[in-house]
């Protein structure tokens, strides 16, 4: 039997500095794919004005349904239009510069506002608000959690390759 030179067997040829350099680069992988890559993946956008649920809530009489409610056809409103909001804010209320920005910018001229929706699916999606609503008797909170008690937005994070939300779940 002719043995190589080349190549010799010593036992497992696992060493210290094996384990060692194992263990390092699996945590160098680890902090790279859950702390690094999606800094790179997600850029960050701010809402065109800032809103306050908390607000809204103790002056609306039917909670979340004051604004986001179920079309006659049984469709989903999702983010209220400028028109249900002109009723109020016909001129600046309170002495926030969003509220100033919001009458100035978006309610004197008519203006949709281009918000950003956390929640927006793919064309080849459907969600259907109504089973989880009405058949499901869900609470908005189960998924959208505090929403109706924060003061302010939350930044809007979207992934640069495909341009969807981060928080797509809502």
């Amino acid at each position: 039997m002719v043995q190589s030179s080349s190549f010799h067997c010593k036992g497992n040829g696992i060493t210290g500095w094996t384990v060692l350099l194992f263990i390092a680069g699996f945590f160098a992988g680890f902090f790279a794919g859950w702390i690094v890559f999606p800094k790179l993946l997600y850029s960050t956008k701010n809402q065109p004005i800032d809103f306050n649920h908390e607000m809204h809530m103790t002056i609306v009489s039917n909670g979340c349904e004051s604004c986001h409610f179920f079309r006659e056809d049984g469709t989903y409103s999702g983010v209220p239009k400028l028109a249900q909001c002109i009723d109020c804010h016909q001129e600046v209320q309170g002495d926030t510069e969003h509220e100033a920005l919001f009458v100035d910018a978006y309610v004197s001229k008519g203006k949709e506002v281009p918000w950003l929706i956390y929640s927006r699916q793919p064309d080849c999606v459907f969600f259907s608000h109504a089973a989880h609503i009405k058949l499901a008797k869900m609470d908005c909170e189960t998924c959208h959690g505090t929403i109706g008690r924060s003061a302010g937005l939350k930044p809007y994070e979207y992934n640069k390759i495909t341009g969807y939300s981060r928080d797509i779940w809502g």
